[in-house]
């Protein structure tokens, strides 16, 4: 790699507040916000929105999609409601 170009790779804290969860890992994301990590160091935060401990995916909390509902618009907008089941078209 060519020295000079790269942005510095070091220690981060990422933080998700709604899901009360913070991890360090190592990134070239940049803040001017620091935090004491649980070792005694100070390192760059970052504020997330979604991390694994607030997506519904990660915590079981999926939103319900009204499929029927959806089925039932779809065949009105484009009128296979008025259509027979089993014919070709």
């Amino acid at each position: 790699m060519k020295s000079g170009i790269h942005p510095a790779y070091r220690p981060v804290v990422f933080r998700d507040k709604a899901g009360d969860l913070a991890f360090l890992t190592r990134s070239t994301a940049t803040s001017d916000k620091t935090v004491e990590w649980q070792d005694g160091n100070t390192y760059p935060v970052i504020d997330v929105e979604i991390s694994s401990a607030s997506h519904p995916f990660y915590t079981g909390n999926a939103r319900v999609l009204d499929t029927a509902g959806r089925v039932e618009r779809f065949q009105r907008r484009y009128g296979l409601a008025n259509s027979k089941p089993g014919t070709a078209s």
